[in-house]
């Protein structure tokens, strides 16, 4: 189908219009979540409004079911960094929610996160979550064909280092993306530019930093999936998933195509990104 010898799959235009089907679904279900995070709601709330949402959108939950996991969406608390399960905890103000999100159209699949905070951020989880999903963006903007894969790492790292004293998770990282969630190649958040594969148009890639406040060191919780830091600091997380084009980067799971975020970088953004 894609003929390359290759374990990364590469897309043609029409498969790259079906990827951004499913990663509008996320960006409308991720956009009603945050506006809809307040004290008082559980985990559990959020994760029947995004299944409402993606369902009223005809698309599939990806995560549903994944491995066994057993619910929408990923919610991550203050401490819990990733793979968070929504139940009955009781969301309080001043709470950071990580949301993590993937559904899937005609059988391709978009995924995306944020970190949003409950009520009035402290100015150390406000920097936090700037910091982390700025590091986002100049990862994306490295997304460029003839580009190396490490360069993404590393202009997350760069950002991250020089905004303060952050731990960058290592354990868990981004990766490709298109027939299946998780595809090749993975995508760390961290690394000396110049190394791996060149990109080429048709790669899909998640990119998704995950920064904690203290250390960078996480441990699994005994249901086998929620993720938290060592030293009970707080984390945020964000993704989006981009598809490698001749024209830059286009970012599937942002309604704009990324483009207001990549001009400010100084880069282009596909025509069709609006």
């Amino acid at each position: 189908m894609f003929g390359r010898k290759s374990s990364i799959e590469l897309k043609k235009p029409e498969q790259f219009e079906r990827m951004r089907a499913a990663g509008i679904v996320v960006a409308d279900t991720l956009q009603v979540l945050r506006e809809s995070v307040a004290p008082g709601l559980t985990t559990a709330d959020l994760d029947a409004i995004a299944r409402e949402s993606i369902a009223s959108a005809g698309a599939t939950p990806s995560f549903l079911g994944y491995h066994g996991f057993p619910a929408v969406i990923c919610t991550s608390v203050n401490d819990e960094i990733v793979h968070g399960i929504p139940g009955s905890r009781v969301i309080d103000k001043g709470d950071v929610v990580s949301i993590d999100c993937g559904a899937i159209v005609d059988g391709w699949h978009g995924d995306a996160a944020l970190s949003v905070v409950v009520g009035e951020a402290t100015p150390e989880v406000a920097d936090l979550l700037t910091v982390t999903e700025t590091a986002l963006w100049r990862g994306i903007a490295q997304a460029c064909v003839g580009a190396r894969l490490s360069d993404i790492g590393h202009a997350v790292e760069a950002h991250v280092r020089a905004a303060g004293d952050y731990g960058i998770v290592e354990e868990y990282v981004g990766h490709g993306i298109g027939t299946s969630m998780h595809m090749e190649p993975s995508v760390p958040n961290y690394g000396q530019p110049g190394h791996g594969p060149r990109l080429e148009v048709g790669m899909a890639l998640a990119i998704e930093p995950m920064v904690n406040l203290g250390g960078r060191h996480t441990k699994t919780l005994d249901d086998d999936w929620t993720v938290v830091t060592v030293d009970g600091r707080w984390s945020a997380h964000f993704e989006h998933t981009v598809a490698i084009t001749a024209d830059g980067p286009w970012v599937l799971t942002a309604h704009d195509g990324g483009a207001e975020r990549l001009a400010a970088l100084g880069v282009a953004t596909p025509a069709r990104s609006s």
